[in-house]
């Protein structure tokens, strides 16, 4: 089934497109997955595409959108508070949009739309019953100094890091110190082998698409798994 396209205003100028890739009415988990791209592809990239639709096909409603410096065709992101708004305007419109009302909303994203959504969280937690992070970026690669984590501390919904176990970005050790010494309410899925967009070695025979197939599992499997709490 291919997704509804929605068109949702930021303010009185400006909107971004969104996506809404809905479960089938008899599989549907009552969650509602909103995902935020990363810094270099919007949500039409291979990887979102795949993820929501494989994310639907598990039960759970997803919905995708574009920031505005990637839906006007620019390549450099927008400064941290535009992100932000960006993030929160689409949050407003899952909550009031008549097919999702009665789901859980689950915020997050592929690395940059992850991070965008993690700010969104701690500063305005009301109605965000999860995270799940697709590749976080905890740091510029190469320079573990420039933690972005400390904020994370003020997010009291539960989080799923899925995180290749060498991104260069934060590596499965890493982000599990910044679990362990933020006393984070966290989940964390390593991808063994996994780089920042989760692909693997072929020496490890293990096929692409299997490994993408588990993640997807994996993140359905959490999202039902807390919808309770």
């Amino acid at each position: 089934m291919e997704p509804e396209e929605l068109k949702i205003a930021v303010n009185d100028r400006e909107s971004v497109t969104a996506l809404l890739y809905q479960a089938s009415k008899g599989e549907r988990a009552g969650v509602t997955a909103v995902l935020g791209h990363g810094a270099g592809a919007n949500q039409l990239s291979g990887f979102m595409r795949m993820i929501a639709g494989g994310l639907a096909a598990r039960g759970i409603d997803a919905m995708t959108f574009n920031f505005l410096y990637s839906e006007l065709g620019r390549h450099l992101p927008d400064p941290k508070a535009r992100l932000e708004s960006y993030y929160a305007a689409v949050i407003d419109a899952a909550l009031r949009h008549r097919k999702l009302k009665k789901n859980r909303l689950v915020i997050g994203g592929k690395s940059m739309g992850g991070r965008i959504a993690s700010q969104v969280a701690a500063a305005q937690p009301d109605g965000i019953a999860g995270l799940v992070f697709l590749g976080y970026p905890l740091h510029p690669p190469g320079r573990p100094d420039k933690l972005r984590a400390d904020h994370l501390k003020d997010i009291h919904a539960p989080m799923l890091f899925v995180q290749g176990a060498r991104d260069s970005f934060g590596t499965e050790e890493e982000i599990r110190d910044v679990i362990k010494k933020l006393n984070l309410p966290a989940t964390l899925y390593a991808i063994e082998g996994g780089d920042h967009s989760f692909k693997v070695p072929k020496r490890l025979g293990v096929p692409q698409q299997d490994v993408y197939e588990t993640v997807m599992d994996e993140v359905a499997r959490w999202l039902v798994q807390n919808r309770s709490r």
